[in-house]
């Protein structure tokens, strides 16, 4: 029975003609790929545009140079220069980071800059504690380590936390429900800690100049 059935499907052109190539494909093994007639293309033919080889920078110019590109590609100014960024300087464009856009933050700079502060000598009274210990005097080392390191350490953060509440204030007043504000705090007391020299972006202010918006005066 089961040798005449099969005999009579395999000569049978009409079947064999009218199954479904679902069907032929299901008869199949798994893993089991049709041929489709002709030759796969190759990747680089397929691709309208085939990548180019990347060459790495060989110096460090070029290296610095792919770098500032990078950068800029990613803070979406590309060629346009600063006119992505409202308010802001040509040639002080590269300067600005996203943190730093608004006016809410442009104030919380100019308050941190027109003022003198212990906290912006953080770094030279660091390195010179770490010089002074190295001073052959055991109770002066005791002295550094337990006194004075201690003090500068309690005088910043009481700058950091009294700056930072006062920007916080003076910035929810002068710019009421701008969406940079939150933050602007420890934004601004982060600041305090750089150098002046050293602060990005550059200060726009002196030291006991207004900081107050002119919009607001």
């Amino acid at each position: 029975m089961f040798r005449r059935r099969s005999a009579s499907t395999a000569t049978d052109p009409a079947t064999a003609g009218s199954a479904s190539p679902e069907a032929t494909e299901a008869t199949q093994p798994k893993g089991y790929t049709p041929k489709k007639g002709v030759p796969t293309p190759k990747r680089r033919e397929s691709e309208a545009f085939p990548r180019r080889p990347l060459k790495a920078p060989e110096t460090r110019k070029e290296a610095y140079q792919a770098y500032r590109e990078r950068l800029e590609r990613q803070r979406g100014r590309g060629s346009s220069g600063s006119s992505a960024i409202k308010g802001v300087p040509k040639d002080e464009a590269r300067y600005y980071r996203q943190q730093d856009l608004g006016e809410a933050r442009a104030f919380a700079r100019d308050f941190v800059d027109s003022r003198r502060s212990a906290s912006e000598f953080f770094l030279p009274f660091s390195i010179l504690i770490i010089a002074l210990l190295f001073i052959n005097n055991p109770v002066f080392q005791i002295g550094v380590a337990y006194v004075l390191w201690p003090l500068m350490m309690v005088t910043i953060i009481a700058e950091g936390v009294m700056v930072g509440r006062a920007v916080k204030k003076r910035a929810s007043e002068y710019f009421p429900g701008d969406s940079t504000i939150k933050g602007i705090g420890m934004y601004a007391a982060m600041r305090q800690l750089q150098f002046r020299r050293l602060r990005l972006p550059k200060p726009r202010l002196k030291v006991r100049e207004d900081p107050t918006p002119r919009r607001v005066r």
